[in-house]
């Protein structure tokens, strides 16, 4: 199984909590990590994107960098790792994000892929002006697809002539060509989400849920798998989660209900009503994601490992066993101490970590 870090471009980096480690984002903060990941042999990393965030007493994700450009600058301190920007599609025309996609190409020497999102906070672009209503929902992974096949004819013609609702190209131009593949990443649960991941990107990042329960992943994990066959594809199923650890169980999970003491219910209630903008009744699309994967009122954005070293060991290695599973990128409460107890206490544990690489 291959192990990727989500490193933290916003402050407090994935628990909304205001008794968690408080934090802004800074490039020294994410090269540090960054570094240590590549130290230890993790294969990728990946930064998000985030215009708005969700206020609160911790204010939330109020802090951000920006993607493409803090992983240009990890990409020339880095040798070995792979790194994912994230696009956010609303915000750039495709062939923008494409020529800056090669220009870290270069910087990384081919080790660089583009994480694509399709838009569900609609506070993060009316600020701009630049939402497009709410019929977006509906279409946006046709939006998707367009904006990504436009990418990849520029990557490996240098031209593109696309013409579909979205999008028209004329003699579009984009030279030099990358120096290897760009890989695509996406984040889709529910169906059409899900069906875009297998038609145009080469992993999918599916949602855990729950404390303690790796394998809780399965359910979306198996659909990703059954439109693979169908489609006769193969995009790779990535799992988010938090991990948690001490020497001791019990010294863990005290952390994790000193954290949950501290929920920031005033941001997780604003995160929440932003996403049931969406007016999807598939069980894993965004407004319902949370119910169907136990995590609601919990301070995070998804499944957390809670435990001693070789209990999370156990755990990773027990979500390595769902079929279909690639590989999975963590995040820690506290990233610096989080990667190093990571490195040094529980990666010498795992029995997963051998398996298809990180490229496409």
């Amino acid at each position: 199984m291959q192990l990727g870090v989500f490193i933290p471009i916003g402050n407090n980096g994935w628990l909304i909590s205001t008794t968690s480690p408080q934090y802004k984002p800074s490039f020294d903060l994410n090269r540090t990590i960054v570094e240590k990941a590549e130290a230890f042999g993790f294969d990728f990393a990946l930064s998000m994107i985030k215009l708005h965030g969700f206020g609160g007493p911790s204010q939330f994700w109020d802090y951000n960098l920006e993607s493409f450009t803090l992983m240009a600058g990890l990409a020339a301190v880095t040798t070995r790792i792979q790194l994912f920007a994230t696009c956010a599609v609303l915000t750039l025309p495709p062939p923008v994000a494409a020529r800056m996609a090669v220009t870290i190409d270069s910087i990384s020497h081919g080790r660089f892929g583009v994480n694509i999102i399709s838009g569900w906070q609609r506070r993060e672009y009316t600020q701009m002006g630049i939402w497009p209503g709410s019929e977006h929902y509906r279409r946006r992974y046709d939006y998707c697809a367009e904006y990504v096949t436009v990418m990849k004819e520029l990557w490996d013609t240098g031209r593109s002539d696309f013409k579909g609702d979205f999008f028209q190209m004329d003699d579009c131009r984009c030279l030099p060509l990358p120096t290897a593949k760009i890989p695509i990443i996406c984040a889709a649960q529910s169906d059409a989400g899900t069906k875009f991941a297998v038609e145009n990107a080469d992993f999918n990042f599916c949602s855990s849920g729950g404390i303690n329960e790796p394998t809780r992943v399965a359910g979306s994990v198996t659909r990703l798998v059954a439109a693979n066959e169908a489609a006769g594809k193969n995009c790779g199923a990535l799992v988010l989660t938090m991990v948690i650890a001490d020497e001791t169980d019990d010294a863990a999970m005290a952390k994790w209900e000193h954290y949950k003491a501290g929920a920031d219910l005033e941001a997780l209630a604003y995160r929440d009503a932003q996403a049931a903008d969406d007016p999807s009744a598939d069980p894993l699309a965004g407004p319902n994601k949370r119910r169907t994967l136990g995590t609601i009122g919990l301070p995070t954005q998804g499944g957390v490992l809670v435990g001693s070293y070789a209990s999370v060991a156990r755990m990773l290695d027990d979500l390595a066993t769902v079929p279909g599973v690639q590989g999975v990128m963590l995040t820690f409460d506290d990233f610096v101490i989080g990667m190093e107890q990571f490195g040094t206490r529980i990666l010498p544990l795992l029995r997963c970590r051998e398996g298809l690489k990180l490229v496409a």
